[in-house]
């Protein structure tokens, strides 16, 4: 049995729509704060990971979703982040050990590792988050190996670029188009507009997360996934805006540093080699990946 943590939102909806296309069975765990989707082939439960946890299927591989994907907002509101970022892995875990799981699949992030200055950054690299969200998503990572070496739960944890595509909640490429339907004419850009990131489509995701459950053999352990080239957001508003067809005046709201808030790190590339030795490669550049994005989002895919 496949559990998916956090099945409502965004990767977790598109992850479900991936699995029971191959005609798994699939339950979706989620309290619907901040998604609504439902793949109707999906068994779903609603349910506060905050306050516990469900029974699940013994052997069951579980894809640990559920957060507060805002990084932002974790440096605003540290302790709705620590719930949902920390607490409710503590408790996806224990369901885990009670109920004998198989494999716990953890999302991590890429900023674990704060403002690296080696780029690409290796899974070597020293972790030291900037931001709250980076913190419990390392704490996160911690208590998934303690369990995968302490309980004999397989784990696997993935630092993750930016994600992109249909349905996407929060983020750059969202936050423009947003913007710009409300105001064609003015853009606010956060930072200096020079930050530079990698970016993967939502389905390069999938398949590098279906190929490691597949692939990895062993207890535990963890793989970046993200592109091989990397994109400025000022680059990303120059392709929303041409896929919208206007030319808006850019007014940037820096908040020191050229970052775009507390926390934001501003350089982040990802040396790859360690998934790609199992044998996944991204379809599609960080160029494409927005591209097809905002076609996905003006579209409503």
């Amino acid at each position: 049995m496949n559990v998916v943590t956090g099945g409502a939102g965004y990767i977790g909806g598109h992850l479900i729509d991936s699995l029971v296309s191959n005609n798994e069975e699939v339950i979706s765990i989620d309290d619907f704060s901040y998604g609504n989707y439902i793949n109707p082939k999906s068994k779903v439960v609603k349910f506060d990971l905050r306050k516990g946890y469900p029974e699940i299927p013994k052997d069951s591989i579980i894809f640990h979703l559920a957060a507060n994907p805002d990084v932002r907002t974790s440096m605003i509101d540290i302790n709705e982040h620590f719930e949902r970022d920390v607490k409710i892995t503590l408790n996806v875990l224990e369901m885990a050990r009670k109920y004998d799981a198989k494999e716990v699949v953890f999302f991590s992030s890429s900023t674990v590792y704060g403002e690296s200055d080696k780029f690409p950054t290796n899974e070597t690299s020293e972790i030291k988050p900037i931001s709250n969200y980076g913190l419990f998503k390392q704490l996160g990572e911690n208590m998934v190996e303690f369990y995968a070496k302490n309980y004999g739960i397989r784990g696997i944890s993935l630092r993750l670029a930016n994600i992109t595509g249909g349905r996407v909640s929060h983020g750059v490429v969202i936050d423009f188009i947003n913007k710009l339907k409300k105001n064609s004419n003015t853009l606010e850009i956060l930072g200096n507009g020079k930050q530079r990131k990698s970016y993967i489509y939502i389905t390069d995701l999938i398949n590098a997360t279906l190929l490691l459950v597949n692939n990895f053999k062993g207890i535990y352990d963890y793989f970046n996934v993200g592109n091989d080239d990397w994109i400025t957001v000022d680059e990303i508003a120059n392709i929303v805006e041409e896929e919208m067809n206007l030319k808006p005046k850019h007014i940037y709201a820096d908040e020191g540093e050229g970052r775009g808030w507390k926390g934001d790190v501003r350089f982040m590339l990802l040396d790859t080699s360690k998934i790609k030795v199992l044998g996944w490669l991204p379809k599609y550049s960080s160029k494409d990946a927005i591209r097809l994005a905002v076609r996905d989002i003006l579209a409503k895919v």
